[in-house]
């Protein structure tokens, strides 16, 4: 599993998290002392993914974030496949655009434990349609945020 390199990120401050799909952002934010990662919203993405980068770093800003978190999605064996490559990719982008501390957070399963607690929560496959990728980010931040907590 990636682990998060501590020298990446700052000590202190919030993070944003990105859980990486091939037509949609899900975006989740910590809060200043990290305690804990909350979904934040849906970026869908289009042909053209300058007006998605543009959101994210709307909300990049609006947050006071000093770092990013993105979702690694590697296979179940751990290897390195097209959508662990398409994040790479996303990645590059972000960088190119703003050199800021992005580190990765493996998210094998993310998106299937944020669908069990939204049918525990008892909501409408609408609602969790709509939200599950912001979901899968928060746990994706969760997670980091908790490996960071641990190294500290």
């Amino acid at each position: 599993m990636p682990k998060i390199d501590i020298f990446v990120l700052p000590k202190s401050g919030p993070l944003i998290a990105i859980d990486p799909g091939s037509r949609s952002l899900g975006i989740a934010a910590s809060d200043g002392l990290r305690m804990i990662g909350a979904p934040v919203e849906t970026i869908k993405r289009g042909k053209k993914l300058a007006p998605a980068l543009d959101r994210l770093f709307e909300l990049y800003d609006e947050r006071g974030a000093v770092g990013m978190v993105m979702g690694l999605p590697l296979n179940m064996d751990g290897t390195s496949g097209p959508r662990a490559q398409a994040a790479h990719a996303l990645a590059t982008n972000i960088l190119a655009r703003r050199d800021i501390p992005l580190a990765f957070q493996d998210e094998r399963l993310s998106s299937a434990e944020a669908e069990r607690a939204m049918i525990v929560a008892d909501l409408s496959r609408a609602r969790r349609a709509e939200s599950i990728d912001a979901s899968a980010a928060a746990i994706i931040l969760q997670a980091a945020l908790d490996q960071l907590a641990n190294l500290a």
